[in-house]
């Protein structure tokens, strides 16, 4: 009788193993397209650095809807202003940031408020 018991038991253990593995399986193959699809509509991370009273690039081209953000890395304040007035940025400190998201095509030449000679220009595709 126990030896019976037994293969009965390893049995039950089998079955449930293999459900708990195929309950596993399915759940990845579901998900995987879902978490794949919101990976891809996410836009990158586009930065432009502001460091010795250049910024660089000089010149980025993006995607509409993308998101470029402006990081300040010299020792003193920076004013990062569009020519057409759509963006200005506060006065940034080191490290400070300061983003914008171009929601239409064109061309979109910037400067510092603070050092006028400092040009660069956002390219929306």
């Amino acid at each position: 009788m126990i030896k019976g018991e037994l293969k009965e038991m390893r049995k039950i253990s089998f079955v449930a193993f293999v459900i708990v593995i195929s309950l596993s399986a399915a759940t990845v193959s579901i998900l995987r397209p879902i978490l794949a699809k919101g990976e891809e509509t996410k836009t990158p991370a586009l930065e432009v650095q502001v460091h010795n009273f250049t910024f660089s690039p000089e010149t980025l081209t993006v995607s509409v809807n993308s998101a470029v953000t402006w990081v300040n890395k010299d020792d003193i304040p920076h004013v990062i202003a569009s020519n057409d007035a759509l963006f200005m940025s506060k006065a940034l400190d080191t490290d400070q940031k300061f983003s914008y998201t171009f929601t239409k095509a064109g061309t979109y030449p910037y400067y510092c408020t603070v050092h006028p000679k400092m040009v660069g220009k956002i390219i929306v595709r």
